[in-house]
């Protein structure tokens, strides 16, 4: 059984940053390309980063370019996202989300991540 499992959500001011962490298992993690996406109240799930098998290419949604980075540790089953110079409008619930197909062209779209986390809550005040 594929699980994910988010952490390190909070509460911050702006301008502050924050380390989210995904832990999965049940999966051959290292074949898998890795997502984060955010949920705001009232609002569909958006794409904000996603990263490839091997670390590389990354991919960021505009909004979060220059903040946020995502990364992975193969050997732990991990997957980060650093969120630096926050924002009120970067309130939302975070999710981790991962599939064992990598398809550049749609890494942005939910339908393309077949296993999901419940997610973390990141709420910044400003």
């Amino acid at each position: 059984q594929v699980t994910l499992v988010e952490s390190g959500g909070g509460l911050v001011q702006a301008g502050d940053s924050l380390r989210l962490s995904c832990a999965t298992s049940g999966l051959t993690f290292s074949a898998y390309v890795m997502g984060w996406f955010r949920q705001a109240p009232g609002k569909e799930r958006e794409f904000v980063a996603a990263i490839s098998r091997s670390g590389l290419p990354r991919y960021y949604a505009d909004s979060v370019k220059g903040r946020f980075s995502i990364s992975r540790d193969n050997a732990k089953n991990t997957v980060d996202l650093q969120m630096m110079s926050l924002k009120p409008e970067d309130t939302a619930v975070y999710f981790c989300a991962g599939d064992p197909i990598h398809r550049a062209e749609s890494v942005g779209d939910v339908g393309h991540y077949a296993y999901w986390g419940r997610g973390t809550q990141v709420t910044v005040s400003s």
